[in-house]
């Protein structure tokens, strides 16, 4: 197996928040992570993506010193997780996939708490509990032990807790899974504002609106191995690049517009429920050369529109799998 590299006086690119080369790491027979590249720029959130299983939660276990690599390395707001992970591990907030608060505190006690444990002033302590029980919509119930609120009350408790040491690199795995739209976009927001001031957001998700709405760049691991990385238009430039989509004035001259354009050279598809015929467009000029064949057979157009494929379907192209937008479901990964 490869030795893990470590490097006494290298404390990593310094506009990088995130530096991960060549991490493995196994369970038993299931190879986990299979030599991920990742890194993730000062300032921005990289949404990672993948199929459930694919190792994503692994990666965050590794980076946030709570599993170690076999092979590898990874540096953390400039701090090496194997041999730095004291000074890495006061840089980052977590969110897992569950929520784990102390049950038997007040929502309060449990945000205080954890900023005095973060060598936050009393003063300090008790001004950002009440920030953050207030963003959270927690206010009203904040008094209350933890184990009288509902599931979702927790999750937003969890979330909270990790983001009151205003931290370097905030890990949020799964974040929203089983959250109400109002409160998904209350996470988004307080997220956007965190990254504002100067964070750097390394997701899981499997939503993809919310790695739209998020994610400057987006890394896709699949059985352990990055897939694709790079901006969100990018991939989907990619994947299937623009396609034109053409309604007509008389949806009943679909079959016929699509016949002609055929007989033309261009492949069209058309569909009777939408009342759209589309043309994967193929170069600069193709456009132009589709409303000419249409206009000069003397069909009516009622509009033309270009776009490029939806995340899902950029996720689907990639891993040969459906995205969880829907129905998001946790990984089933191997717990260390």
């Amino acid at each position: 197996m490869t030795p893990i590299a470590t490097a006494p006086n290298d404390r990593g690119p310094r506009n990088h928040a995130v530096e991960v080369r060549g991490i493995v790491k196994t369970f038993g027979a299931t190879r986990a992570l299979d030599g991920v590249d990742l890194t993730v720029r000062e300032g921005t959130v990289l949404g990672l993506l993948g199929p459930n299983g694919a190792g994503k939660t692994t990666l965050v276990r590794i980076l946030s010193t709570l599993v170690k690599p076999d092979a590898g390395t990874a540096f953390v707001g400039g701090y090496d997780v194997l041999r730095q992970p004291k000074q890495l591990r006061r840089t980052i907030g977590l969110t897992g996939q569950y929520a784990s608060v102390d049950e038997l505190l007040s929502g309060y006690e449990n945000l205080y708490l954890i900023g005095r444990l973060l060598d936050l002033s009393a003063k300090e302590s008790k001004t950002r509990a009440a920030e953050l029980l207030e963003r959270f919509s927690l206010t009203e119930a904040a008094k209350r032990p933890a184990k009288t609120y509902s599931g979702g009350m927790r999750r937003r408790l969890d979330l909270a807790a990790s983001m009151i040491g205003r931290p370097k690199v905030l890990y949020l795995d799964e974040p929203t899974t089983g959250l109400d739209p109002r409160t998904r976009n209350e996470v988004w927001d307080e997220v956007q504002r965190m990254v504002a001031e100067g964070s750097t957001v390394l997701l899981t998700t499997q939503y993809m609106e919310e790695a739209e709405q998020l994610a400057h760049e987006l890394t896709v691991i699949d059985r352990g191995r990055v897939i694709a990385a790079g901006g969100i238009e990018e991939l989907k430039t990619q994947v299937g690049g623009q396609t034109l989509q053409v309604r007509p004035l008389h949806p009943a001259e679909l079959p016929e517009m699509a016949r002609c354009l055929h007989e033309a050279g261009v492949a069209a598809t058309f569909s009777a429920d939408t009342g759209l015929l589309s043309v994967q467009l193929t170069g600069e000029d193709q456009l132009t050369a589709v409303v000419g064949v249409l206009g000069t057979r003397g069909f009516g157009i009622a509009g033309i529109d270009t776009k490029l494929p939806s995340l899902d379907e950029v996720f689907l192209a990639i891993t040969g799998k459906p995205s969880a937008s829907a129905a998001p479901i946790l990984d089933k990964e191997p717990v260390a």
